[in-house]
């Protein structure tokens, strides 16, 4: 198929872009701005969500879209929420409409497992009720609801934590261990390091959207899917794994606990049984690995 790929400048979408070509699909990156270099896609098209006349002809000529550009970060949601839900919900909303224009009517969504917000501890499956936590979590809800009212065949990906390569946004906790480690310097860390998380390598979740692309439902129906490595990995384990790879020692300055969940865990066997997605690079300690050789290099 010919693909679309919103946000395909970012650190996942270029992942993405390589994993669609790698498969034998053109993929057609959408950037906002300038035109950067991706290497592995067909066509660049820039275009942004709010300008109607070049998302339309962003969209002409795809059989589908991979859509993931969008605003991703929790405490700046919470600061700024109505511009979270301008972007992931309105401008999702602008695509749909394009794409109905267009005559796209296939879609593959990327959401956030952190819609079904605390969980008490239990592995986040698809049939957890929404609970969102934060305005990022209700913006891709309120995008997720969006779907249903247009007649694509969709499938959302519910996305733990990304990690891998190098990651360019400094404010997850992979990019700030690994700069932390390679530059010696000091790691403040929130609370007493407890928290649980799931990280899934940027790779396999790139193949996420290449396997939802390929196993569609049927026009006006939506499918979703956790997409997470099934293993949980504290802040203090992450701390623990990159001393252990870097061979260096580091020193962490505890600042006071923020609200935050204590456990997020998926649990991808829906993914496995009707994707056969399987997220083969996602161990812990060949994601440090690989993150501590990009940063160090």
């Amino acid at each position: 198929m010919r693909v679309l790929v919103t946000g395909a400048a970012g650190y996942l979408g270029r992942a993405v872009v390589s994993a669609l070509t790698e498969a034998g699909h053109d993929a057609v990156a959408m950037v906002h701005i300038a035109r950067p270099n991706i290497v592995q896609a067909k066509e660049i098209r820039c275009a942004d969500l709010f300008d109607s006349v070049a998302l339309r002809r962003a969209v002409d000529g795809v059989d589908a879209v991979c859509h993931l550009a969008g605003r991703t970060r929790v405490r700046e949601s919470m600061a700024d929420p109505l511009r979270y839900f301008g972007v992931n919900t309105v401008g999702t909303i602008a695509l749909l409409d394009a794409m109905a224009t267009a005559g796209v009517p296939r879609l593959v969504f990327a959401s956030t497992g952190a819609i079904y917000g605390d969980v008490s501890g239990r592995p986040i499956a698809e049939d957890l009720r929404d609970n969102p936590p934060h305005p990022y979590a209700s913006s891709k809800l309120a995008a997720e609801s969006a779907l249903e009212a247009h007649d694509v065949a969709a499938v959302v990906l519910r996305l733990l934590n990304v990690a891998g390569g190098r990651d360019p946004d400094p404010t997850r906790l992979m990019p700030r261990v690994l700069s932390a480690a390679v530059r010696n310097e000091p790691l403040e860390i929130n609370g007493d390091g407890t928290a649980v998380r799931d990280y899934v390598h940027v790779s396999d979740a790139a193949n996420a959207f290449v396997a939802g692309l390929e196993h569609l439902p049927s026009p006006g129906a939506i499918e979703r899917y956790v997409i997470g490595s099934g293993r949980g990995t504290s802040v203090g384990q992450v701390v623990a794994c990159v001393e252990n790879i870097s061979g260096r020692r580091m020193v962490l300055t505890h600042r006071p606990a923020v609200p935050e969940l204590s456990s997020l865990v998926g649990d991808p066997s829906k993914a496995l049984a009707q994707l056969g997605w399987v997220p083969e690079h996602s161990d812990i300690d060949a994601i440090v690995e690989q993150m501590w050789h990009a940063y160090s290099d």
